[in-house]
């Protein structure tokens, strides 16, 4: 039986240069970083070096970042951060941001009485810009709009400039979960000011269990995580050192390779979509999914014209993997919020899949999951 992965919103398989990095560290750098010896120097080095290049490829400065377990750890500590030190007493934010997101909002409107608005979007999930405008306009004291760069489930891409411009008008803090983005697209802090966005290595063929947050130079950060004084007392705990190696050597890799690898990603994505509308009637996409322009070239959220039950199951036991919503809502009988925000209730009740690429797709694996889907469906 044929194995094709097509779930990278999900995670990524880790390039086999990573992984040379990350065993070979494991292997040679067993010091402390926080040991003042050699063998712990050696170890605190190599961290700081990967610091300072990660932030070269945003066009930042290693102060401003701090290695976290991962995205949603970045996202809490962000936004907690602004709450409790920054004194944000409004976050403006949508109703399709990610749980990390959405259910770290909802835990401060519940501890610190802090007011949630939530901007409106469009059939398609857009975020209305005009309206963001107004919540800005309207609201007093100190704010900040939460808004993701690329959405998980249907790849909208954020104008992240726009909302970047919007925040600076008004006097605004502007936090994106760029999770889905970084690696996949260029990121310029100088061109495009964001005070605070986050990263996931194994979102960009890296480890899993390690990521970052961007906090721009000059937030202070009071840690929710205590114990010792890393991450100059952002975050305690001993630094994942083979994790952060790896992140580096990942991401290196995606930005080198990133105009030569996004178009042949965004080629199959493209071929995909057209054999899917000539093989199936009334085929449609959720999102702005199909857009080459305003959608991640990774993502394609493709809704079929009825209810297919156990059609994600049936595709498993033929050796695709896909999804049905992001997959951290993985086990949950809820469906996907983001979904059930922008569809109809008519057009939730039929069945959606996500389908996400990476480089090491082809179109031969895209021919094979048509004809199966011709299989089951037809």
């Amino acid at each position: 039986m044929k194995s094709i992965y097509l779930d990278n919103a999900a995670t990524t398989p880790i390039l086999p240069e990573v992984i040379s990095v990350i065993t070979n560290t494991m292997a040679t750098v067993y010091g402390n970083p926080s040991s003042t010896h050699q063998i712990g120097r050696k170890a605190k080095s190599l961290v700081e070096i990967a610091r300072k290049n990660i932030a070269k490829y945003l066009n930042a400065t290693s102060n401003e970042i701090i290695f976290t377990a991962g995205g949603s750890e970045a996202d809490n500590l962000i936004l907690r951060n602004t709450v409790e030190n920054l004194g944000v007493t409004t976050i403006i934010s949508s109703k399709i941001e990610h749980h990390a997101v959405l259910h770290t909002i909802e835990n401060l409107v519940k501890e610190f009485k802090i007011t949630a608005l939530w901007v409106d979007l469009d059939k398609n999930g857009d975020v209305d810009y005009n309206h963001l405008e107004q919540l800005l306009q309207q609201t007093e004291g100190e704010k900040l709009v939460s808004l993701m760069y690329v959405n998980n489930e249907v790849g909208n891409v954020l104008n992240l400039k726009k909302v970047s411009d919007l925040c600076l008008a008004y006097n605004a803090l502007f936090h994106s979960d760029t999770v889905q983005g970084i690696g996949h697209f260029e990121i310029d802090v100088k061109q495009t000011p964001i005070d605070f966005f986050t990263a996931s290595a194994h979102k960009f063929h890296g480890p899993k269990g390690v990521g970052f947050a961007y906090i721009k130079k000059g937030f202070g950060i009071y840690p929710i995580l205590h114990g010792g004084e890393q991450e100059r007392g952002a975050r305690a705990g001993t630094e994942n050192i083979h994790g952060i190696l790896g992140m580096e050597k990942a991401l290196k890799i995606a930005l080198t390779n990133l105009e030569e690898e996004s178009t042949y990603i965004q080629k199959l994505k493209s071929y995909f979509i057209k054999k899917l509308k000539n093989n199936f009637e009334e085929v449609t996409f959720n999102g702005l999914s199909e857009s080459e322009t305003k959608s991640s070239y990774i993502i394609l959220n493709v809704r079929f014209p009825k209810e297919y039950a156990l059609l994600l199951f049936n595709l498993d036991l033929k050796g695709i993997a896909v999804s049905g919503g992001s997959a951290c809502q993985s086990g949950s009988n809820k469906g996907s919020h983001v979904l059930n925000t922008i569809l109809s209730e008519k057009e939730a009740t039929k069945t959606s899949i996500r389908f996400s690429f990476s480089k090491f797709n082809t179109e031969e694996e895209v021919d094979y999951v048509i004809d199966v889907l011709k299989e089951l469906i037809n």
